[in-house]
């Protein structure tokens, strides 16, 4: 399937969003000089022998960049983090200036930044797209099976009612989304990646839709609560595991890529540094990150001991 990049809303709208914010605000107006490295806005240049990792404010950013930085620091590389940065209109400069070496990205998300009217038609070739749009000095490495992104999601009473396990797609809700309620942003009602893509792809027209939030709290709690039986939930927010939603698979790649990928200043990293961030993104997919995330949002885990412990169950530490 070939669709457009440009996106109504950010999708990394993720519980934990507001904690991490609040603490890099915390630490900014606490008068950190440029040269502090604990000031995620600190200019200028890593010394050489030093890999700079980078995270935008919320969780599960701040996660994969210790998994990278552990993951650096195992080769005998010399780290530093710079953790909550903000968003990705800052940690992008801070790449293009060298302050930062290595950001976990998104890759679909970063080609809609770069290139808002951009088609994505698979992984590859929203990598190969989002490398000719970077900054000279930037590229792109391997991206991992892991994706944080939109999907359709049921509570495990519409599963258990209807027979849905992980195994199922929304090509299977067809003869049955005329009972469902579904819901969503107000915007998932109108576009291609919401309910006219879904039944112009899948054939599903559904009994109804509920207004909520882009897979926030009021989409979370509706369909816990029943109150809609199908919803617009990232797939790797942390009450799918709490709550025991199914998220359906979505083999036309309606709600398109976002795979987690490293992106990296070309200088900062020896190849030794690739190699070991690229074996990264061939053991991490979206149940692992799932479960990752559940681990530090559900069960209060620091994220960095979460990152050490992952690693070496994969043997990459």
């Amino acid at each position: 399937m070939t669709f457009t990049a440009a996106r109504s809303r950010s999708l990394r709208n993720r519980p934990g969003v507001a904690a991490v914010a609040l603490a890099a605000t915390a630490a900014l107006l606490a008068g950190c000089s440029s040269a502090d490295k604990s000031d995620p806005l600190a200019e200028g240049e890593a010394s050489g022998d030093t890999v700079v990792v980078g995270s935008n404010n919320f969780a599960e950013s701040v996660l994969l960049a210790d998994i990278y930085g552990e993951a650096l620091k195992a080769k005998g590389i010399k780290v530093s983090y710079k953790p909550n940065i903000g968003s990705r209109e800052t940690t992008y400069g801070l790449l293009k200036n060298g302050s930062v070496t290595v950001l976990p990205e998104y890759n679909g998300s970063l080609l809609a930044y770069l290139d808002p009217k951009a088609e994505q038609k698979s992984t590859e070739a929203v990598n190969t797209a989002a490398k000719a749009k970077l900054d000279k000095k930037l590229t792109l490495l391997q991206s991992s099976p892991a994706e944080n992104k939109d999907s359709v999601s049921v509570n495990a009473e519409t599963a258990k009612k209807y027979g849905l396990t992980s195994d199922s797609g929304l090509q299977d809700l067809k003869d049955i989304a005329p009972d469902l309620v579904i819901g969503g942003s107000p915007e998932f009602q109108t576009r291609h990646q919401g309910l006219k893509g879904l039944e112009a792809e899948y054939g599903l027209k559904f009994k109804s839709f509920k207004a909520l939030d882009a897979g926030g709290p009021l989409t979370q709690t509706a369909l816990a609560k029943n109150a809609v039986q199908a919803a617009d939930i990232f797939t790797t927010d942390p009450t799918i595991t709490k709550e025991g939603f199914v998220v359906l698979k979505d083999p036309k790649n309606l709600f398109g890529y976002a795979n987690v990928t490293p992106l990296v200043h070309k200088s900062g990293l020896s190849q030794e540094g690739v190699d070991a961030l690229n074996a990264v993104s061939a053991k991490l997919d979206t149940k692992t990150l799932l479960e990752l995330d559940s681990q530090i949002q559900l069960e209060n885990k620091d994220p960095l001991d979460v990152a050490k412990t992952w690693l070496k169950s994969a043997g990459l530490d």
